[in-house]
């Protein structure tokens, strides 16, 4: 039990779990477009997600964003190494113009953790940005890069659907941020800190409800997807309103993070099944 429970932690720790949740979504972003999933996209964001998150989780605590001293810490390096050895080898196979996309989010994804001059904060530490720094990564990753691996048009879908994505990352956020609320310094700003937690939870239940009615701003709506994004919104409010449960260490890194999981499997079935 203690070596499965530390290859669960390792799991956790070394974000693995959070780039299922991304390529969840740009899996769902391809079921939304009826668009053939691609691999080598996937791939990329799944080993480019690993090392982003990793350097951001550890660099900031690395002496010059590089050099550990925690054994466990250094394990979890090599393996953010290794994931970087197959995202070159992925983003080698996809096309070029997705770069221009790759770029501006891996730049956001370091100054998130990199002080962008030497004598200034980085953006995570920009009083009230890091959640829409996070979002608008994502939104990146598993909406824009999809879209353009389709050869689709960036049109009104296209923003909608990005909205309804970044709208949906700040909420998946939340419960991280409350959890962290007694740890996170004041200066970041968080939505916990400006409004306390019951506000907090109150403007996520609210952005919920925009989510879901933004929906119907689309002209193409999958089949499936107003039933299935009810699930997503109520899932959502759940993880929102499950007070006791998210001090919990593993509900918050595991379960609110598995809802993606969850919903691109939900398409799975409704795409096989039904």
């Amino acid at each position: 039990m203690r070596t499965l429970k530390s290859i669960f932690d390792f799991y956790l720790d070394a974000c693995i779990h959070v780039a299922l949740a991304v390529i969840s979504l740009a899996g769902v972003t391809f079921y939304l477009l009826d668009a053939s999933f691609d691999p080598s996209l996937l791939g990329f964001i799944f080993f480019g997600v690993i090392v982003c998150y990793n350097f951001v989780k550890y660099g900031v605590e690395a002496h010059k964003y590089l050099i550990v001293s925690n054994a466990y810490h250094k394990v979890i390096q090599i393996f953010s190494f290794l994931a970087f050895g197959f995202a070159v080898y992925f983003l080698l196979r996809l096309d070029t113009d997705l770069w221009v996309v790759i770029g501006v989010m891996t730049l956001l994804s370091a100054l998130y953790a990199v002080p962008m001059l030497p004598s200034t904060k980085n953006l995570r530490n920009l009083g009230g940005f890091k959640i829409y720094i996070v979002a608008l990564v994502w939104v990146g990753f598993t909406v824009i890069m999809p879209a353009m691996d389709a050869n689709l048009p960036l049109d009104w879908d296209i923003w909608v659907l990005s909205l309804q994505r970044f709208i949906f990352v700040v909420v998946l956020i939340l419960p991280f941020e409350i959890r962290d609320l007694q740890w996170d310094d004041i200066s970041l700003r968080t939505l916990p800190q400006v409004f306390g937690v019951e506000k907090t939870k109150g403007i996520g239940m609210v952005l919920t409800v925009i989510l879901f009615f933004l929906t119907f701003l689309r002209d193409r709506v999958h089949q499936s997807e107003i039933l299935l994004r009810l699930i997503l919104c109520g899932m959502l409010i759940f993880g929102l309103l499950s007070s006791r449960r998210i001090q919990s260490r593993y509900f918050v890194s595991f379960w609110v993070e598995a809802i993606p999981i969850i919903w691109v499997g939900l398409f799975w079935v409704a795409k096989n099944y039904f």
